[in-house]
């Protein structure tokens, strides 16, 4: 069984078992309720047995949240795709996909990213993050699950400080001027992601405006290890597990980070950016 299908499974385990603590039950109880052994409810929350579409639907029903079904469903039908729909794995809102991030995130050492446009989610704020998940609910048009999602992004960055783990970054320099939120919050993004430059297990390295590059920044994308990439477009996630996927990926971002500025070079295009905003 593939490490990324694992972390997935118990992350819908996980949000299963918030709704049973929710609605004030116990695991007994939710079984009798159902008709279920009590076994089957725990092996669930675990991670250790796949529901089925009529165990979601039962269990939503016997926590009295029919209403988070549609959300429940899209979890558990993403669990072995390669390519998962955004309007599927969303349907509910950002929570659910943020609870995967922190289990995906638990089970790696290495993780590698690169950011294109926007700071990427473990060094951001909790107000540049509210306004990203906002923006991208309306967009979507999905429930706006925005506090339960800020919540869960800022307790995935309590990885940057685990002994054990290292941390990669390129953001292209336009990262820190494209600007979907007001300047003061901007400008405590920017202070933040200067401050973490110098994080021990973190490697944070800016593409600059100009720098010529073996080849062209395509896309953000995030390597964990060396077993799994995850790209996001505009309609999808891409999960991709195959070696050659793998490397070809390892390849981009090994081209790319020969081009990054690193230290105190990148606190510098970082200030840069700090002290064009417009605060009066």
């Amino acid at each position: 069984m593939s490490t990324d299908f694992q972390t997935a499974r118990e992350a819908l385990g996980a949000r299963l078992g918030e709704l049973r603590a929710e609605a004030r039950m116990q695991g007994k109880d939710l079984a009798a309720k159902l008709g279920w052994q009590a076994s089957k409810v725990s092996r669930i929350q675990l991670g250790k047995q796949t529901p089925s579409a009529e165990d979601i639907a039962a269990w939503a029903q016997g926590v009295g949240r029919p209403d988070l079904e549609t959300e429940l469903q899209g979890l558990r039908a993403s669990l072995e795709m390669k390519h998962r729909s955004w309007r599927r794995q969303l349907a509910g809102g950002h929570r659910g996909r943020q609870e995967i991030a922190v289990r995906e995130s638990a089970v790696t050492q290495l993780t590698r990213g690169l950011e294109v446009s926007r700071i990427p989610g473990l060094f951001q704020t909790p107000d540049y993050a509210r306004i990203i998940f906002d923006a991208n609910a309306e967009f979507r048009g999905i429930p706006p699950t925005t506090e339960a999602a800020v919540e869960k992004r800022m307790h995935r960055q309590e990885a940057l400080y685990e002994p054990g783990k290292t941390f990669r970054f390129l953001v292209c320099e336009a990262a820190l001027y494209h600007r979907s939120c007001p300047a003061d919050v901007m400008a405590e993004q920017l202070d933040r992601l200067h401050s973490s430059v110098g994080l021990r297990r973190v490697e944070l390295g800016i593409l600059p405006f100009g720098v010529q590059l073996r080849r062209t920044a395509p896309h953000a994308f995030w390597i964990y290890d060396r077993r799994l990439v995850i790209v996001e477009t505009i309609s999808e996630e891409l999960w991709l597990t195959g070696e050659d996927d793998i490397r070809l990926y390892e390849r981009a971002w090994d081209w790319l980070a020969e081009s990054a500025e690193y230290g105190a070079p990148a606190r510098r295009l970082i200030g840069r950016a700090r002290a064009s905003l417009d605060l009066a």
